[in-house]
């Protein structure tokens, strides 16, 4: 096993594989809050947590919520200091993963990769409604496999809607397909989102495997998205580029250069993850070596300073992973951890697959897709990396439903709020409804027929 899974996944995977689960018993030792009380104690903080994060008051950190919670599960007693350090301990180099990544995406920015794909996206479309829509699925997915879901909301979502106005086109569907393509296109590879991280971790698979075994599922989920959007916009791609302005400004048509480095940078970086699985290299540390790659050069070119490096790497958003992945635990150990066992079949064939993906997919939209995987890791990762890739499939792919299902969906729809751009709730929900159970079904499908002839 190429990545160590975490001591307290290994020790709940013991007790449904028939190991030896360490001992839980000090926490009676300790004086925790056991029992519905301790349960309830850290359900309230869980949600507190989430609210904070999702309304962010006066524009708050989502830490401002997790990180008191996470202190207060420990000193209220709900969960043991020595467990709490273990879940931080464990969480540590995804953590570290994930600030690389964040980086890696912000750097290429600044080197203005984001800027000549939008411009790509023009000259390509012609001011044509459904190529530029199709090439914003495939930029999209590019983008979100290999920089993350965050890249793709964050900074290619304006360029995207930049391209549109330049090309005088309808901008809902191309835009409404980044919120999209944030979730599901991040099926792809353990880099493309931190739920993947989390569950590549717990696997048990390597980077070439993983991303072997997503490729399908990842591919048809996307298929079945495009199909979706070419219908429920019809309307919207029908519609020609409308004729420019009498007398307005004139606009700059000149295309410009693709970044050489940056791309070369992104695909050895790309390539060292694939590597790095052969000789157990933690892949940690080949995004930290893209990121000085890239940081080096901007640096001295002044495109980018310490500052702007630390502020990318969104530590506040990085301590509230860790403050929630605290809260979890302590609610698992509360009381939950013998309820998702109870809804997720131990088997892998393909209804028990589909449940397992299903099960993802609505406690994603209920409670958010982070702490969906933390809950169900345990559960899953004891049943076999299949049951680890189809509670995967939930939620990421589950969150296009609603808006509370991914942080980056929220993320989203505060960036078309500062810019003026209508997106309703219902017209959201009306997609999600559409094209969500579909490529669920579709995509599990074809997870069970790719373990079938990979293997896992």
């Amino acid at each position: 096993m190429p990545w160590a899974v975490p001591v307290w996944r290994r020790s709940q995977a013991g007790s449904r594989m028939g190991g030896s689960p360490l001992p839980r018993s000090r926490k009676k030792e300790e004086g925790a809050v056991s029992g519905g009380l301790g349960e309830a104690l850290g359900v309230a903080l869980l949600a507190a947590s989430l609210a904070v994060a999702v309304i962010r008051p006066r524009g708050l950190p989502e830490a401002t919520g997790a990180v008191p919670a996470a202190l207060l599960v420990v000193v209220l007693g709900v969960l043991p200091l020595t467990d709490a350090l273990d879940e931080v301990r464990a969480l540590a180099p995804t953590v570290g993963f994930l600030a690389a990544v964040l980086v890696l995406a912000d750097l290429c920015e600044r080197e203005g990769l984001f800027t000549a794909a939008g411009a790509r996206l023009v000259s390509a479309s012609g001011g044509r409604p459904v190529p530029f829509l199709g090439q914003v699925f495939v930029l999209g997915s590019a983008v979100t496999a290999v920089l993350s879901l965050d890249a793709t909301v964050v900074l290619l979502t304006p360029v995207v809607m930049g391209a549109a106005v330049r090309s005088r086109l309808r901008p809902k569907p191309p835009v409404y397909a980044c919120s999209h393509l944030a979730n599901t296109a991040s099926l792809l590879l353990p880099v493309s989102n931190l739920t993947n991280l989390l569950a590549f971790r717990a696997s048990g698979l390597s980077f070439v495997r993983f991303a072997a075994l997503m490729a399908t599922p990842w591919v048809v989920a996307l298929a079945v998205e495009y199909a979706v959007f070419r219908r429920f916009f019809a309307t919207d791609l029908r519609q020609p580029a409308a004729p420019a302005a009498a007398g307005g400004p004139a606009v700059d048509d000149t295309e410009p250069r693709l970044p050489v480095y940056p791309v070369v940078v992104l695909v050895l970086t790309l390539a060292g993850f694939g590597a790095a699985s052969f000789v157990h290299l933690d892949p940690a540390v080949v995004a930290a070596i893209g990121v000085v790659a890239l940081a080096v050069p901007a640096v001295r070119g002044r495109r980018a300073t310490p500052g702007s490096l630390l502020s990318a790497a969104a530590v506040p958003f990085l301590a509230f992973v860790v403050g929630l992945a605290v809260v979890v635990r302590a609610v698992q150990d509360a009381g939950l951890s013998r309820l998702v066992p109870k809804l997720v079949p131990d088997a892998t064939t393909l209804p028990a697959l589909l449940l397992v993906t299903v099960v993802a997919a609505v406690l994603a939209n209920l409670v958010n897709n982070l702490p969906a995987v933390l809950m169900l890791l345990p559960t899953v990762a004891a049943v076999g990396s299949p049951a680890v890739l189809a509670a995967l499939i939930g939620v990421n792919v589950g969150p296009n439903l609603t808006y509370v299902g991914s942080l980056a969906t929220l993320l989203w729809k505060r960036l078309l709020r500062a810019r003026d751009v209508e997106a309703t709730q219902v017209e959201f929900l009306r997609l999600g409804a559409l094209t969500v159970p579909a490529a669920l079904v579709a995509a599990t499908l074809s997870l069970w027929v790719a373990v079938r002839v990979i293997g896992a």
